[in-house]
C-alpha cells in the first residue's frame, strides 16, 4: 500500500498560505499530536516528552476538551500547546461553510477557557487535512493553518510499527512539523514509533518546541 510519509513541495506551492514547515533555531522540530486529549493515550504521550524534555502541541477535538478536561490541563502544566482541531473532528469536504466556522469557533471558546493566551495566536488544523478552500479564505484572517512535513501514518493499523518509525525519522528534517496522533486507533505505533523518535533525534542534538 502507498503511503505518503513526507508532504510533496510541489503541494506547498499549490496551497499557499498554510504553514507546512516552520523556520526557526537549526535542529529544532515540531511534534504535534492530532485528536486528543483522551486519557487512555494523552498521558502515555506526556511521559515521554517528559523523559526527553521535548515539548509539543495538540490540536484538540473541542469535545475531547470538553469531557477530559484534567487531561487537557496536563498537557498545560506540563508546557505543552493546545491548538484546534474543530469541535467535533470535521470533514471540511463534506461540511458546509457555515457549519464548519462554527464548529471551529465552539473549539476555540473550549480552548480559550482552558488557556486564554490561545486567544492571541490562534492555530488550527482541519481534520485529515481537508479543507475547502472557502473555508480556509473565511479562516485565515484569524487563524495560522498549520499542515504538517512528515506524516507518520500512526493510525493505520495496517503500518507495522517499525515502519512508521523508520519511515518517520528518514523523512524528519530541521523545522519538520511532524503528526502523530494521541488516539485509540493510533496508539499501537505511536508507543512503539514515539519514545524510540525522540531518542533518535535527542541523541542528534535536535530540540522539541511548541509551535
Amino acid at each position: 500500500m502507498f503511503r505518503l510519509y513526507k508532504t510533496p513541495q510541489l503541494l506547498w506551492k499549490l496551497m499557499t498560505g498554510y504553514t507546512w514547515l516552520k523556520e526557526g533555531p537549526d535542529k529544532t522540530l515540531y511534534l504535534t499530536f492530532d485528536d486528543g486529549p483522551i486519557p487512555e493515550v494523552t498521558p502515555c504521550v506526556l511521559e515521554q516528552l517528559a523523559t526527553y524534555g521535548a515539548k509539543a502541541t495538540f490540536f484538540a477535538v473541542g469535545e475531547n476538551l470538553v469531557k477530559h478536561r484534567d487531561v487537557a490541563e496536563q498537557v498545560l502544566a506540563q508546557g505543552h500547546r493546545l491548538a484546534n482541531h474543530t469541535q467535533h473532528h470535521l470533514r471540511g469536504w463534506e461540511t458546509s461553510l457555515p457549519r464548519y466556522l462554527s464548529d471551529v469557533q465552539l473549539c476555540q471558546q473550549e480552548l480559550e477557557k482552558l488557556d486564554p493566551s490561545t486567544a492571541h495566536h490562534k492555530l488550527f488544523r482541519p481534520p485529515y487535512g481537508r479543507i475547502t478552500s472557502r473555508q480556509a479564505t473565511a479562516l485565515r484572517p484569524d487563524y495560522e493553518l498549520v499542515m504538517w512535513d512528515v506524516l507518520t501514518n500512526d493510525y493505520d493499523n495496517s503500518l507495522l510499527p517499525e515502519k512508521c518509525l523508520r519511515e518517520s525519522i528518514r523523512c524528519t528534517q530541521s523545522g519538520s512539523i511532524i503528526v502523530f496522533h494521541d488516539s485509540l486507533k493510533a496508539q499501537r505505533n505511536m508507543r512503539y514509533a514515539l519514545p524510540r523518535f525522540l531518542e533518535h533525534f535527542t541523541a542528534q542534538g535536535y530540540t522539541f518546541q511548541t509551535l
